[in-house]
């Protein structure tokens, strides 16, 4: 009677990835949106508000905030993925259609 090994698989079905890391991926990718298309009006925004120099400092604290709250969401998405690199680990695709919300391969 032999015994015939079973083969392992070559990646592990699910990632030991940080539960928080696909809510900061999903709020960077919404972020960064809403940021691209504010910067596009932006510009013209602060030319509308030129008269009232309070409400261009509003808008400049506004975008600014929004800026670096985008950077800190960017730190904390690397970190994550680092999190997931070292441990070994690989992110399967799945993962990266449902940040899209669209279904694998589609």
């Amino acid at each position: 009677m032999s015994q015939r090994s079973v083969p392992r698989p070559v990646h592990p079905p699910t990632p030991a990835s940080p539960r928080w890391l696909t809510i900061v991926m999903r709020c960077d990718r919404w972020g960064s949106y809403w940021y691209i298309a504010v910067g596009f009006l932006f510009a013209p925004a602060l030319l509308i508000l030129d008269p009232w120099p309070g409400a261009v400092a509003v808008a400049w604290v506004l975008i600014s905030t929004a800026g670096l709250w985008l950077g800190v969401l960017g730190i904390l998405m690397a970190t994550g993925l680092a999190m997931v690199l070292r441990a070994g680990e690989e992110i399967p695709e799945e993962f990266w259609w449902s940040l899209l919300g669209r279904p694998p391969g589609g």
